[in-house]
């Protein structure tokens, strides 16, 4: 497996694979000491796991991260099943238990939230405690206040990397470097590794109320929130301190929805803390 659209740090975390029920699934992994805790750190629509390249270098001594390339994202092979939540929440279920390191801590970004909670919702033996960022316990459609994102029709190659990130932006996206993030040389100029209709399926399947997820485990939690994001309402995030005990939460300031880039030093400082509190096991 290739991988030069992403620029990350191979010293601190490499990418490799790990063979879950005959299907490889790539992980960013940065390894380290036995005794450190596992995070395995699941991303949301339209990434893959090298989003987590700064945090993996942010936490080393501290932390051994595992980011895998989720169904219809990044370098992930097919998989059958689709895009719903008990797809995505098996798939994490699954590499837990072929990595052998369970309970992990499970960070979780957007969509990858909903799917770190709901995982230790079904399977609280396999989760020591949650790290949710920026996702609540609700997802509405587009005519209300959290909407999904419609990329119907939009670009999947270009001649370079940048007409690629400009013909995004003029699809009305102000930054088009989260997306970029997953686009690669491809014999004709740069293309993305992920299909535009099968990330409309990912969010059409994340659409729903899981208040009762949310609820339905009892480990150690911390809520990270982007005090500028619309898609978790400061009202929203009260409510989810409020009705689930064990849970802690930390706003930051001037960050959006991806809190992990707009404040990576103060994101990874608010994890390693969590992760000092929490028992050894």
């Amino acid at each position: 497996m290739t991988d030069q659209g992403y620029q990350g740090n191979s010293a601190i975390a490499e990418m490799g694979t790990v063979l879950v029920r005959g299907r490889r699934v790539p992980v960013l992994d940065s390894g380290g000491d036995e005794a450190l805790p596992v995070v395995l750190a699941l991303h949301g629509t339209f990434g893959r796991g090298a989003v987590f390249t700064r945090l993996a270098r942010d936490l080393a001594g501290r932390a051994r991260l595992i980011a895998p390339d989720q169904r219809g994202h990044g370098w992930s092979e097919p998989a059958p099943g689709g895009f719903g939540r008990e797809a995505f929440v098996a798939d994490a279920a699954v590499l837990v238990e072929a990595l052998g390191l369970g309970p992990v801590v499970v960070l979780g970004h957007s969509l990858g939230g909903i799917t770190a909670y709901q995982l230790a919702a079904a399977h609280s033996e396999l989760v020591a405690a949650l790290i949710i960022e920026d996702v609540g316990p609700v997802m509405r459609r587009p005519e209300v206040e959290q909407p999904t994102l419609d990329v119907r029709g939009w670009p999947a190659r270009a001649e370079t990397r940048a007409a690629l990130g400009a013909l995004i932006e003029a699809r009305g996206v102000p930054d088009a470097s989260y997306f970029l993030r997953s686009a690669v040389p491809a014999e004709d100029g740069w293309r993305l590794l992920f299909d535009w209709d099968v990330m409309m399926a990912v969010q059409e399947g994340g659409v729903g109320d899981w208040w009762a997820d949310w609820l339905g485990s009892d480990c150690p939690a911390l809520l990270l929130r982007g005090a500028e994001s619309t898609l978790l309402p400061a009202g929203l995030a009260d409510a989810m301190v409020a009705r689930r005990p064990g849970t802690e939460r930390v706003d930051f300031p001037g960050a959006g929805h991806w809190v992990h880039d707009d404040a990576p030093e103060e994101f990874a400082a608010a994890v390693a803390a969590f992760l000092r509190r929490l028992p050894r096991h």
